[in-house]
């Protein structure tokens, strides 16, 4: 579309056939006319020759130059270092999750993980979208995993199945750019509905929230909001597909298929 685009620019210019003739033409014509007809170049000198003006043949109708597109860019995410870091150190845990997925193997250990994510602002805007402005920079957030195995598996093997996780802590570092972080915690007991394998409803549930005065006010009334009108259960939902499909897709061979016989 873009590479055909001045083309159709070029069909919609006027017809250069049209044009008036140029001023060098009109001064030649006048010259010749002084040389034969001396008696009326007085009033013969501005007449140009209707045969003497040139056109310009259509093909060769002038082209307007492309629009400048600017630089390459990609919706490709680079990691920050850090955020390397933290994604190898969630491997294993992502291993032992995405094989019971694909297991859905109910016998053995359950899951117990220590994580550690950033989420960037731009990232945590757009899952808050219009109700709720981030006002800060990046999170930096850490917390104890615990997940029933039992559960995991049953919610790919039920037609219909809800895992309830009991609460648990995490603990957040919310960066502004300026000075240190702000240290906030807060409780949360998710609860995730599945059909036929897939997330099709979730809540997150918050429980108490601890943060600095200055900022405890916003945080209280935006986990508060959640609760009441589940905001973030849509954002929920496509992250746990998200990693159910997408995610483990990128460590299946990896995975040990462990079965207990």
């Amino acid at each position: 579309m873009l590479l055909a685009a001045p083309a159709a620019w070029a069909a919609d210019e006027p017809d250069a056939a049209e044009a008036a003739p140029s001023a060098s033409d009109n001064t030649a014509e006048t010259g010749a006319a002084a040389g034969t007809e001396s008696d009326n170049a007085g009033d013969r000198a501005d007449a140009p020759d209707p045969e003497a003006t040139e056109t310009v043949p259509e093909d060769e109708t002038a082209v307007p130059d492309a629009p400048v597109l600017g630089p390459q860019v990609s919706s490709k995410v680079e990691l920050t270092p850090e955020e390397k870091a933290e994604k190898e150190a969630r491997k294993a845990c992502k291993i032992e999750i995405c094989d019971i997925i694909a297991t859905r193997e109910p016998m053995g250990e359950d899951i117990a993980c220590d994580i550690k994510k950033t989420w960037r602002a731009e990232s945590l805007t757009k899952m808050l979208g219009d109700q709720f402005s981030w006002p800060w920079g990046r999170a930096v957030c850490q917390s104890k995993l615990n997940l029933s195995r039992a559960d995991l598996a049953g919610a790919m093997l039920e037609p219909n199945a809800t895992i309830k996780m009991e609460k648990f802590a995490v603990s957040c570092e919310l960066h502004t750019g300026e000075g240190e972080p702000y240290v906030v915690e807060a409780e949360l007991s998710p609860e995730v509905t599945f059909k036929n394998g897939k997330a099709v409803s979730a809540s997150i549930n918050w429980g108490d929230v601890s943060a600095p005065l200055m900022i405890y006010p916003v945080l209280y009334a935006g986990t508060g909001l959640d609760n009441s009108s589940n905001l973030l259960g849509s954002e929920v939902v496509e992250m746990v597909n998200e990693f159910t499909y997408k995610k483990c897709a990128e460590v299946k061979d990896e995975l040990p298929g462990r079965r207990v016989n």
